[in-house]
């Protein structure tokens, strides 16, 4: 419940009425999002940075193959961080490697895992609170390309965000492809995939969390106060927020441009959302 209307942007004029922790109280665990499926099919991270993030986690391992007559001082550090969690190490010619990335730029390393996990919705307040941080989490409105999800996990890396949330539907997976994009990033952002957004965003609201979203007409970020517990909202690449949403958010937010393009990049926007935020918040 709001206690007290939200009045906008400016720090002067807005009453952070979720700002306190006991406005969002823990409640029972409800498994909201979808667990990936945990078969036996094998998915792969490849490159030498994507490869030390992994082995450093040590979670979903299965195998580590590295091009024959490999070396350096980084493929020192993987092989002996495999050596350390006990994985199997296999040397392959580089064929095989292009084999098993589709010709993707795997730099002589490439981990065999189990299937990218998806966290739950309570899990990111559990990180918020561990940290005794306001909580802050990005959603994602069907963002399909999975370079910009891998792009979007980096920032949300290095800007202390608790979390992302993507829908089931219309929206790039957790894959190798999204792994080699964050150069490790994966290991570090949980990300919580649910059946339906708007719902999700209401949840959010409940438990005290103010949430906005990005669109071309709205209040200016420059003046956005990101203090207290936010979630912010990514438009899709092309169409950006879907009309549900839009309704559903508490403000909508725009990044002023004069140029003759007005747009930007998914990964681009968010990362300027996101870094605001991190300043915002200190």
């Amino acid at each position: 419940m709001r206690d007290k209307p939200y009045k906008g942007t400016k720090g002067k004029n807005k009453t952070h009425s979720r700002k306190n922790k006991e406005s969002y109280p823990k409640k029972e665990k409800i498994n909201i999002s979808a667990q990936i499926d945990s078969g036996e099919n094998p998915d792969f991270i490849y490159g030498k940075h994507a490869v030390m993030a992994a082995l450093e986690k040590n979670t979903r391992i299965n195998k580590l193959f590295v091009q024959d007559a490999l070396s350096g001082p980084e493929i020192t550090t993987i092989l002996a961080l495999a050596k350390e969690h006990k994985i199997q190490v296999q040397n392959v010619p580089k064929t095989k490697l292009n084999d098993l990335t589709d010709n993707g730029v795997h730099q002589g390393v490439v981990l065999s895992i189990a299937p990218f996990e998806y966290a739950e919705l309570e899990d990111l307040f559990d990180i918020a609170n561990k940290k005794e941080e306001q909580p802050f989490f990005i959603l994602l409105d069907g963002i399909e390309d999975p370079f910009n999800l891998g792009s979007i996990l980096r920032t949300a890396d290095a800007t202390g965000v608790h979390g992302i949330i993507i829908p089931k539907r219309r929206s790039a997976a957790l894959t190798a492809t999204v792994a080699k994009a964050s150069t490790g990033a994966i290991e570090y952002v949980p990300v919580v995939r649910v059946t339906n957004l708007t719902q999700t965003i209401e949840e959010l609201k409940a438990r005290g969390v103010w949430v906005f979203g990005t669109d071309m007409a709205g209040t200016n970020f420059g003046q956005w106060d990101a203090t207290g517990p936010i979630a912010v909202v990514i438009g899709n690449e092309g169409k950006g927020l879907s009309r549900l949403v839009k309704d559903s958010v508490d403000e909508i937010l725009t990044i002023p441009m004069t140029g003759h393009v007005q747009s930007l990049n998914a990964g681009v926007a968010a990362a300027l959302i996101m870094y605001k935020a991190f300043e915002n918040r200190g």
